[in-house]
């Protein structure tokens, strides 16, 4: 919920209700992103949807928009502990990609760091490793700050 509300909304529903309010996005028949499994468990979250259901984003500086072609968001990723550096934000990228262009995007666009030491701390790489999007074909169009890029996959889309 953090890219779907104002900081101050956020804070207010921080907990049980921001839960909620995802509970209710996927509850009126939008689907806010992806789950991965093993095993029929689920173990992995990528949210994409198009640019416009993150406002976060728009009131951002380092993440404002690189032009005005629509674009789908990858904005955030969850991990189950066990399943960590196992490569599984790559094929969760896949899909993510393949998901939205089936639902007419030309464009993802994603916003993952690009951690200075070996290791990143707590909730750092929510946004995904630039590594992982280079793997999983997006190229970096813009860098407004040292750590975070701006990336894109194209598919078949010009640059």
């Amino acid at each position: 919920m953090w890219w779907r509300l104002t900081r101050a909304q956020f804070a207010q529903q921080v907990g049980q209700k921001n839960k909620a309010a995802l509970k209710a996005i996927v509850d009126s028949g939008e689907i806010p992103g992806l789950l991965a499994y093993a095993d029929g468990e689920p173990i992995a979250w990528c949210s994409v949807a198009p640019r416009e259901a993150y406002p976060a984003l728009e009131r951002s500086r380092t993440l404002k928009r690189v032009d005005d072609k629509p674009v789908w968001s990858v904005v955030c990723f969850f991990v189950a502990k066990p399943f960590r550096r196992k490569g599984i934000m790559v094929p969760l990228l896949t899909g993510a990609v393949e998901y939205a262009r089936a639902h007419g995007a030309r464009i993802v666009e994603g916003y993952p760091v690009e951690p200075k030491g070996t290791r990143l701390s707590g909730s750092d790489g929510y946004t995904g490793l630039v590594s992982a999007f280079r793997q999983a074909g997006f190229v970096e169009v813009l860098r407004r700050s040292e750590t975070r890029a701006i990336m894109r996959h194209f598919g078949g889309e010009q640059q």
